[in-house]
C-alpha cells in the first residue's frame, strides 16, 4: 500500500522539474534575444532551441575573435604612436638621416624608414628585402613632413612557425638604404 506521502513526493518533483523547464527555457529565450537577426541563418521562429544554443555559441565565438583582431590593432596603433613620438624626440635634438627602424612583436612587424628628400631609395627594394626574409606586406605608407620622407610598412610572417628574423631585416635595410 503506497502511503500519501509518496505522492506528494512524486508532484514535488514534477513541480520542481517543471520549473527547472520553464526556467532554462526562458533562459534560452532571453539568449537568442540578445543575438542579432542578421546572425541568424534561417527564420527565427522556425529554429529549435538546440539550434538557437548552436547560433549562440557561433556568435559568441565570432565575437571573441573580432575582440581578439582589435586588441592586435590597438597594440600595433600604440606600438605606431610610440615611434612616432620616439622619432619626433629624435628630430627635436637632431639626428642622421636615414633613420631605420624594425619593431618585431609576435608574427608581426614594423618597419620605419625617414630619409631626407634629396637622399632616394628604391621602396620596392625594401619591400623584396622583407620578403625574402619570410615577411608578407599588409600595409605601406608614407609623409613627407618638412624636408623628410617617413616610410611605415607593416607586414606579417608568412609562417607563423618560422617567424622573421628582426635583427638581420635590420642589417640589411640599414645596407640598402645608407
Amino acid at each position: 500500500m503506497k502511503s500519501s506521502g509518496d505522492g506528494e513526493g512524486k508532484i514535488e518533483r514534477k513541480t520542481v522539474e517543471k520549473n527547472r523547464r520553464m526556467h532554462m527555457k526562458n533562459l534560452c529565450l532571453k539568449l537568442s534575444s540578445l543575438i542579432p537577426k542578421d546572425q541568424y541563418s534561417t527564420s527565427k521562429d522556425t529554429l529549435t532551441q538546440e539550434d538557437h544554443l548552436v547560433q549562440a555559441a557561433s556568435y559568441i565565438k565570432k565575437l571573441r575573435e573580432r575582440i581578439e583582431r582589435l586588441k592586435e590593432r590597438r597594440e600595433l596603433n600604440t606600438s605606431i604612436k610610440r615611434i612616432n613620438r620616439d622619432i619626433s624626440s629624435e628630430m627635436m635634438i637632431g639626428f642622421r638621416l636615414p633613420v631605420v627602424e624594425v619593431r618585431h612583436d609576435d608574427a608581426n612587424l614594423e618597419v620605419v624608414l625617414v630619409s631626407s628628400l634629396n637622399k632616394k631609395f628604391a621602396f620596392h627594394e625594401v619591400i623584396s628585402v622583407l620578403e625574402e626574409e619570410g615577411a608578407e606586406v599588409v600595409n605601406a605608407s608614407f609623409s613627407v613632413v618638412g624636408d623628410k620622407i617617413f616610410h611605415t610598412i607593416h607586414s606579417q610572417a608568412i609562417s607563423s612557425r618560422i617567424g622573421v628574423e628582426s635583427s638581420r631585416i635590420l642589417e640589411r635595410l640599414k645596407k640598402l638604404i645608407s
